[in-house]
């Protein structure tokens, strides 16, 4: 009868331990799993490299640490953005979303962008109005997010353009240093032509100005009307009817 008791009596508590421990164990597996910050990195990797593929040269990224210790609840499309005020060149800061059922957060990730590239600078001294040639330039492997916007990196973009100031040695080339070449001089005797539907005139005139090709230009003609055309190569003044 005792020992009926003391079993009776014992029941209850191993039934209660079992129970306890099925529920930490339950509570244990349903726990939320944090994201993995490698994954968020890649994602910002991965976004910079397909949205900078355009760029002329290598691109270089180098995605800032995130700290350690931080904690997001896990999300099933990480979504990285540009921030407003920021672009993706030199030092920069790239978000990284999570908008889902599951989660909603956002952080934000320094990071570095360099571009090297061949970069045109001048291989000697260039004397303004001086006519561009493939001898008066050279190429230099530079980072493109450490100098300023449109430098130049094709030669086609330089050969034959006209020195628009003095330009020492070493110089890397911008397009507002550089002008296209005149085919109209001011004082010069050019032929004025207009061309309509079943027509053709011609007449000679005084350019007023230095024109490059397809650039407005004044013309004296010999009533001594002045009249605006399109400068054109080999002395012609195209009137527009």
């Amino acid at each position: 009868m005792i020992r009926y008791l003391m079993l009776n009596l014992c029941l209850p508590m191993i039934v209660l331990i079992f129970f306890s421990s099925h529920v930490l164990a339950s509570r244990h597996s349903t726990a939320p799993p944090n994201q993995e910050l490698s994954q968020i990195r890649n994602a910002i990797e991965n976004f910079i490299y397909s949205n900078t593929a355009t760029l002329p040269g290598q691109v270089i990224v180098n995605v800032g640490q995130i700290d350690k210790h931080l904690t997001l609840p896990i999300c099933p499309q990480l979504e990285p953005f540009i921030p407003a005020g920021n672009r993706l060149w030199g030092k920069t800061s790239i978000g990284v979303r999570c908008n889902s059922e599951f989660a909603t957060w956002i952080i934000y990730v320094q990071s570095e962008i360099n571009v090297m590239s061949n970069v045109l600078h001048t291989a000697r001294p260039i004397s303004i109005g001086q006519i561009m040639t493939y001898e008066d330039i050279a190429p230099q492997n530079v980072n493109l997010a450490q100098l300023p916007e449109g430098i130049l990196t094709d030669a086609s973009q330089i050969v034959g353009k006209v020195a628009a100031t003095n330009l020492p040695a070493g110089q890397p080339l911008r397009p507002q240093m550089l002008r296209a070449p005149f085919v109209i001089l001011r004082g010069q005797t050019v032929n004025l032509v207009v061309q309509g539907r079943g027509f053709n005139i011609q007449s000679e005139g005084q350019a007023l100005a230095d024109a490059t090709d397809g650039q407005v230009v004044q013309v004296r003609n010999k009533s001594g009307r002045i009249i605006s055309g399109l400068a054109r190569p080999n002395s012609i003044v195209e009137i527009r009817p």
